[in-house]
């Protein structure tokens, strides 16, 4: 991936979370459990799912893969902000700059595709119960995840293409604890209206073609879920769908607020604020969400570690 432009800065520096020094200690050690936290959690479920059969299941598939994303954010993110904890300059280049917002990007557009997958899998579930295996069937799940693959590659392409062709002759002082696309924006020394644009359209459109999809799939579901009579019926589509439907507000909740454009220095601290919840927070819960209730979950949790101490 080239990523030289005529640009006279050749590395960045990160501002991380706080200018505090008081913070920075408490703050490390705070991320660093909520790092092996995330990464614990996410390679367990991947683990349990790969290794029990019976959750070989077109919505553990999608699970699996949306494990995978939230590992992949901690990987790709929170090293690089606890050094900005411990380190008197958080200086990172700008190939590794962009790398970063590559892959950022790649995950972040990818974990919406799945997302949206993981609705479409539930509205067949419950609204076409006896078609589920042939509507939901094993090429149809790798289909749907590949193509949740590339496009997150192709917008994230398009992101780093809008960034690339900008000049950076300035300051090289990022005021975030990540390169992300609007703070790389704001130290441009060219003009960015056509990459605003550009960013803006697709975002835009990632975001409204695929909340839609996922509100309709709901709408749909809620209308057969008031059909059902039986109490049971009720609580097993309730049940089947609640776990999604938290992950799903937790992710584009704080999603929007990260990603409202920042017009003030207040309104930049907010987005760092929400960002670490989307990027840091949601990554950790999303293991406890999809199993702390789940009994598929517990029993495969179970049967691992009945194999592994027997």
């Amino acid at each position: 991936m080239a990523v030289e432009n005529d640009s006279s800065v050749n590395e960045f520096i990160l501002i991380g979370l706080t200018d505090k020094p008081e913070l920075q200690l408490p703050l490390f050690f705070l991320f660093l459990v909520n790092y092996v936290v995330t990464v614990v959690g996410n390679l367990s479920l991947i683990t349990l799912i790969y290794l029990n059969s019976y959750l070989h299941t077109p919505m553990y598939f999608f699970l699996f893969n949306l494990s995978f994303i939230d590992l992949c954010y901690a990987f790709v993110l929170t090293p690089k902000m606890l050094i900005s904890f411990i380190s008197e300059k958080n200086i990172i280049s700008f190939t590794g700059c962009m790398t970063q917002l590559f892959f950022f990007c790649f995950f972040v557009n990818s974990e919406c595709y799945v997302l949206t997958a993981m609705a479409y899998d539930r509205y067949v579930a419950i609204c076409k119960p006896l078609l589920y295996t042939v509507t939901m069937s094993p090429q149809v799940c790798s289909l749907l995840m590949s193509a949740s693959y590339v496009m997150g590659f192709v917008g994230s392409m398009v992101y780093i293409g809008c960034i690339v062709r900008l000049n950076f002759c300035g300051s090289n002082i990022i005021n975030h604890y990540v390169c992300d696309i609007f703070p790389l924006l704001q130290l441009s020394c060219s003009s960015t209206y056509a990459s605003e644009l550009v960013i803006s359209v697709i975002v835009g459109t990632v975001v409204i073609v695929s909340s839609l999809i996922i509100c309709i799939s709901y709408i749909l579901i809620l209308s057969n879920i008031l059909h059902i009579s039986s109490a049971q019926g009720w609580s097993k589509a309730f049940s089947t769908c609640g776990s999604h439907l938290v992950t799903v507000g937790l992710f584009y909740g704080f999603g929007l607020l990260t990603h409202v454009k920042p017009s003030s220095d207040g309104s930049v601290g907010q987005g760092k604020f929400f960002s670490v919840f989307c990027t840091n927070v949601v990554p950790m819960l999303n293991p406890f969400i999809y199993s702390l209730r789940n009994k598929d979950i517990r029993l495969a949790l179970k049967k691992t570690l009945k194999r592994i101490y027997n």
